[in-house]
């Protein structure tokens, strides 16, 4: 088999996007995968602090913090390079790591992120008279009344109309958001024709689930460009159509540069000389295969993946490359009291320690592989949930692995 410049393990947002950072360098690329990745959960969104200026709040996090490694100036790279292959989906994205979009959830909160789909920026809501929310009949999980009554709270000063929207989708049935913008891809007049039953002026905002589409910003372009108003969409349960349309946009840039895919490859064990990954050999004990590569990016998630596992308590394990894995021991520190406090959890911070070339370290700090390189959810010391951070660690790990 030909000897890959780079093998990624892993078909999560950092897999995927240190495969678009090593296929821009005209590398040759192959993405083992066993799944389908969490971004169909995601909002789509990219999180990267939760504080009103990632950016700034970056330089006075811990050494150990995987921020701290990458730096700044590389993260900033990655946001930019993110935006940047998106947009050539047609799947564009607002927002820098020095500041917060507003996005409206489920519910009538708001959530703030650094980088977020157009069609779910809410900045412009402050500055309308009126906002609709459409309450789409069928519509699964979507509760119009409580999303107004939440967001009352934010905008006092603002008109509010709860608007009834009959679309038809599935003959009355009810159905999630996926579904519905899986019908309505392709179909936008459908939506169209409702919204312009609003008679929404520029002055306005309609607030709608999120239902344009799953082809980036194709379906959401077709429906603006019949009504005056700006069209915003919300958060929604998962299956995510946001989440599933960034995944698509990713696999579309990965699919034009020729990027190899091997779906359903559990990667099972690598192969080493001294600290050198030959490669990694998939399969079964009935057959097995073996792909070698210059260097290796694992990108396989943490507890909730199979990255990483854990048999017996304190001995969480790395089951591909038996890297030493960081957590906090004694069950003591493993939980708070308190699932949804103000602190991190310490199973969350479970993961595995790097140098700043993102190489796996030993407890002494000590190289283990030169030309393997560890990133998203692998990465130990920092609790994603709780900072918020899981999406902008992921990019930017993924581009600096990449970039070495």
């Amino acid at each position: 088999m030909k000897i890959s410049d780079v093998i990624i393990i892993g078909g999560g947002l950092a897999g995927l996007m240190a495969a678009s950072v090593a296929a821009n360098r005209r590398q040759k690329v192959t993405v083992l995968t066993y799944g389908s990745g969490s971004l169909p959960l995601a909002s789509g969104a990219i999180d990267f602090l939760n504080t009103e200026s990632p950016e700034a709040a970056i330089k006075n996090l811990p050494a150990h913090h995987p921020y701290k490694k990458i730096g700044v100036k590389n993260i900033d790279t990655a946001a930019k390079f993110f935006c940047h292959i998106t947009s050539q989906a047609n799947l564009i994205y607002n927002g820098k790591i020095s500041a917060q979009i507003p996005i409206v959830t489920a519910v009538g909160t708001l959530k703030y992120s650094s980088l977020v789909p157009e069609s779910m920026n809410a900045t412009k809501l402050k500055s309308k008279k009126k906002i609709f929310v459409a309450n789409v009949k069928g519509l699964k999980d979507f509760y119009a009344s409580m999303l107004v009554d939440n967001l009352k709270k934010y905008f006092p000063d603002k008109t509010f109309e709860i608007a009834p929207l009959d679309l038809n989708l599935m003959g009355g049935r009810d159905i999630t958001c996926l579904s519905a913008a899986q019908i309505l891809t392709g179909n936008e007049k459908i939506l169209a024709d409702g919204l312009k039953k609003l008679n929404a002026t520029e002055d306005d905002a309609i607030i709608i689930p999120p239902i344009l589409g799953l082809e980036g910003n194709i379906s959401r372009a077709e429906v603006k460009s019949q009504i005056r108003a700006d069209i915003i969409e919300t958060t929604c349960l998962p299956p995510s159509p946001p989440g599933i349309r960034l995944q698509r946009a990713l696999m579309k840039y990965l699919q034009k540069s020729g990027v190899r895919f091997h779906e359903n490859s559990k990667v099972i064990h690598g192969t080493a000389e001294g600290k050198k990954i030959t490669g990694v050999i998939i399969g079964s004990g009935i057959r097995e295969k073996f792909f070698p590569a210059k260097k290796i990016i694992l990108a396989t998630g943490g507890f909730y993946s199979g990255g990483l596992t854990m048999r017996e308590f304190d001995n969480p394990k790395e089951p591909i490359f038996d890297l030493p894995v960081f957590f906090p021991t004694g069950a003591e520190n493993w939980s708070n009291e308190n699932l949804f406090g103000d602190k991190p959890q310490g199973f969350s911070m479970t993961g595995i320690f790097t140098n700043d070339n993102l190489n796996p370290v030993d407890e002494n700090g000590k190289v283990l592989y030169e030309n393997l390189h560890v990133i998203g959810a692998n990465l130990g010391g920092v609790d994603f949930i709780h900072e918020h951070s899981a999406g902008g660690v992921a990019i930017s790990s993924a581009h600096k692995a990449a970039m070495i």
